[in-house]
């Protein structure tokens, strides 16, 4: 098994996501900035691409946590990888917000 390659990740603020390529095809992750804290709406991963999404939103969360800033996933799929990862990324969510 490869070792996991760190991933390009552009912050696309005049369209407000986040956006990287897996085999060519381009993955998005939307966004809402509001003060302090980055609300996760919305990830679109390509068809063949699905088994990337946690990488990608790996790549985020580290994006969120470079900037010092909170991030509250509201997307389904962005929050069931927080409870998941609960321990790893609890520091990231805004005080008194439990996913």
């Amino acid at each position: 098994m490869e070792a996991t390659t760190a991933i390009e990740l552009t912050d696309n603020e005049f369209l407000r996501q986040f956006e990287t390529t897996f085999d060519g095809k381009l993955a998005k992750m939307e966004y809402s900035l509001q003060e302090r804290k980055i609300f996760l709406t919305k990830i679109f991963m390509p068809e063949g691409t699905e088994d990337h999404m946690n990488e990608f939103i790996i790549a985020v969360f580290k994006e969120v946590a470079d900037r010092e800033i909170n991030l509250v996933p509201t997307s389904p799929e962005i929050a069931k990888f927080m409870r998941s990862n609960r321990r790893k990324y609890k520091k990231l969510l805004p005080v008194g917000i439990n996913i």
